[in-house]
């Protein structure tokens, strides 16, 4: 079967003909050359089309399962999140820092300094950064508060995390 372009082409060439006054060709030969173009044409037309649909169907398909997948995939973060705090608040709670096991380690461990900003207006607007929304610059913050200087409205604090090896 031809190619739709060839087919298109086919139908071009044939009109030129039939249209060329020097030519004499009868109608009814006319008539049935352009229409079994056509005919061929529109079937393979709506072959290309019904190719399209499938492709399209199957790209639906897979943006679903990709939908799911995240929708999975973000469970099981926070079911293990979860796991791993309940994990961290038993053992801070045993006063247990750390514990082995043939698989891995598991230690409460500090994490680094971070800045809770309790009183985002109390900030002096050195620490503010003018964007379209004001943002509060926790890294020029952190670094004065580590210099021992006073930030009204900001602390170090320090949290826990729990390590697995």
């Amino acid at each position: 079967m031809l190619k739709l372009y060839e087919i298109e082409r086919h139908y071009l060439e044939a009109l030129d003909l039939f249209t060329d006054p020097d030519t004499e060709i009868p109608a009814e030969v006319v008539a049935d050359t352009l229409e079994a173009i056509e005919g061929e044409f529109e079937v393979k037309a709506i072959r290309v089309a019904g190719f399209a649909r499938q492709m399209e169907a199957e790209a639906e398909a897979i943006k679903a399962a990709e939908e799911r997948m995240e929708k999975r995939r973000k469970s099981l973060e926070s079911r293990a999140k979860w796991l791993k705090d309940y994990v961290k608040i038993g053992m801070e709670a045993m006063g247990q820092k750390k514990l082995s096991s043939a698989w891995f380690v598991l230690s409460v461990a500090k994490t680094p300094a971070s800045v809770d900003v309790f009183d985002e207006a109390a900030i002096p607007g050195e620490f503010k950064l003018t964007e379209t929304i004001t943002k509060i610059d926790k890294t020029a913050i952190k670094a004065a508060l580590g210099l021992k200087q006073e930030v009204p409205g900001a602390r170090l604090v320090n949290g826990t995390r729990l390590s697995i090896r």
